[in-house]
């Protein structure tokens, strides 16, 4: 037995009046094939070209190991430079990944290499975000912090995506005053004995390829998972729905330092009390 997922509709081309009306309104993804092909990114950007405008930059790494109560918000596991991590990817698998890192602020060049793309939503012009991964590394099933709208490109390679909005919530194993679900669980391959409810679920699922694009809607979970060694690159545009919006300012400014105040005064038995209730709660609706 499998997740219910189904094919996320793919597009060649997307007109702005297109995108509007059949997806951003009624918040469904898309894949969008040639959006990129007539960006200087789509011939350059690779892994080696990364490498090279970009080699003596030291980046901050992440795994796919458990939070734990020390870990700061989003704090890296490691540290190394693009050059070594760039050379490690193509060498072997590894769990190290790049994960929301700014690189066009530390390598302004890359700016030249794309155009937002002018769909009818203002997107956030200073940050597009990169993320690196090696074969079979993963994301943990999460959603953004600010529920945002995320326009995610592909380079190099092929990645696995799976996707559910926020009405699976109930079905999913999430974690009270996070963004994740349970970690162990394994949305590649399931084990339903396990987690029962993962069987409700309703969801999307694609595989990127280089230049291909992929709309997420707001607050959209999303599980990644690199089939080759490659890179992606986010742009975001702000949270529309009035809800969506409320609750992407009580994330930032009440749900994560709450939760980092308690990881100090309880240390490891607040994570281990929110990866029970996480399993309770979502029993609850068996």
């Amino acid at each position: 037995m499998s997740l219910n997922l189904q094919d996320i509709p793919r597009v060649k081309t997307l007109t702005k009046a297109d995108f509007l009306k059949h997806y951003f309104k009624p918040q469904k993804p898309v894949v969008v094939e040639c959006l990129t092909q007539d960006w200087p990114a789509y011939s350059k950007w690779n892994l080696e070209y990364m490498k090279a405008v970009g080699g003596d930059i030291t980046i901050p790494l992440y795994d796919d190991r458990p939070v734990d109560y020390k870990d700061g918000f989003n704090e890296p596991h490691a540290k190394m430079k693009l050059r070594d991590y760039i050379d490690l990817l193509k060498r072997e698998p590894t769990k190290y990944r790049i994960f929301l890192w700014n690189a066009l602020k530390e390598i302004p060049q890359l700016q030249k290499d794309f155009t937002f793309p002018k769909l009818g939503i203002r997107l956030i012009k200073g940050i597009p975000m990169l993320f690196f991964g090696g074969k079979d590394s993963h994301t943990f099933m999460h959603y953004d912090i600010d529920l945002a709208n995320i326009f995610h490109f592909h380079f190099e390679g092929q990645k696995q995506i799976i996707l559910f909005d926020q009405k699976q919530n109930d079905f999913l194993y999430k974690i009270p005053h996070a963004l994740i679900t349970r970690e162990d669980i394994d949305f590649n391959n399931p084990d339903f004995k396990k987690w029962p409810m993962l069987k409700k679920a309703k969801g999307y699922k694609t595989e990127l390829k280089h230049g291909e694009m992929l709309y997420m809607p707001e607050g959209y979970w999303h599980y990644m998972r690199y089939i080759t060694p490659g890179f992606s690159m986010s742009l975001r545009a702000l949270a529309r729905n009035p809800k969506n919006f409320s609750k992407a300012v009580y994330n930032i400014l009440i749900m994560r330092n709450f939760d980092n105040v308690m990881r100090r005064i309880k240390g490891q038995k607040w994570i281990d009390w929110k990866n029970e209730q996480a399993v309770l709660k979502t029993h609850k609706h068996l």
